[in-house]
């Protein structure tokens, strides 16, 4: 650990590698009855916690509207659209929403999500995103059978995340937004708005699939610095006008 801080490796990546050497010198322990104690409570070094990047609620609303706006044909702008409009209105991954098949459209008021290590969880859909896919399925031109991609690329294939990711960075390019305007920032949004709006931090961890709520806690920090930067901003004693 002090041969990889002088070579200037970070904590965030020092924390990582010796969790895996943890995580093998506990098996080898319980495999060859070693005592491997000096391994096992070597302590992690300090590392602050990166918060989620969300956008604003008008600048996430303004690019589901956009994003399409310099697409090569309406199926495309519509496809964009509806992709944006999953991430934002029900949390998904990206890799999540381009794993939907055809038989799962048209939405109904739910989606059965397989996330991460193959948890499933049930999401709600809202309208927009439900009017949102069927505007792209009416426009798209490729046949759809059940088994295939909902989401599909300019020649056919299945929708590269690639694909996406320009689409939304030419977008944010044209709207003046940061760099910090991906696709993953849509779910971050999801999740801080609404927990903003009253959300419950143990339903936001549900709809987002987190296996641990710390995971989820992350977004309250987020709230927290928002609403310090308003009051900074509002109060007469913190003005500088």
């Amino acid at each position: 650990m002090a041969h990889e801080r002088e070579r200037g490796t970070g904590a965030r990546s020092r924390a990582r590698a010796l969790s895996s050497v943890k995580s093998f010198a506990g098996w080898l322990a319980e495999r060859e009855g070693l005592d491997l104690t000096a391994i096992l409570s070597a302590r992690a070094p300090a590392h602050r916690r990166r918060l989620p990047r969300p956008l604003e609620e008008e600048a996430a609303k303004t690019m589901l509207s956009a994003i399409g706006d310099d697409a090569a044909e309406p199926w495309i702008a519509a496809r964009d659209i509806a992709v944006v409009t999953l991430l934002y209105g029900c949390g998904l991954r990206i890799s999540e929403a381009l794993s939907l098949v055809a038989a799962e459209a048209p939405l109904g008021e739910t989606l059965r999500i397989r996330g991460k290590g193959g948890k499933e969880r049930v999401v709600p859909v809202l309208p927009a995103a439900r009017d949102a896919v069927e505007a792209y399925r009416r426009l798209q031109p490729f046949p759809l059978r059940a088994a295939d991609y909902l989401f599909r690329g300019a020649r056919g294939g299945p929708l590269n995340p690639r694909i996406l990711s320009g689409a939304m960075a030419r977008t944010r390019a044209a709207l003046g937004l940061p760099a910090t305007a991906t696709p993953h920032a849509l779910r971050h949004s999801f999740a801080t708005h609404l927990l903003s709006a009253g959300g419950d931090l143990r339903a936001i961890q549900m709809l987002l699939g987190h296996a641990s709520l710390s995971t989820t806690q992350a977004y309250t920090a987020v709230d927290t610095a928002r609403l310090m930067e308003v009051y900074d901003a509002a109060h007469p004693q913190g003005r500088r006008d």
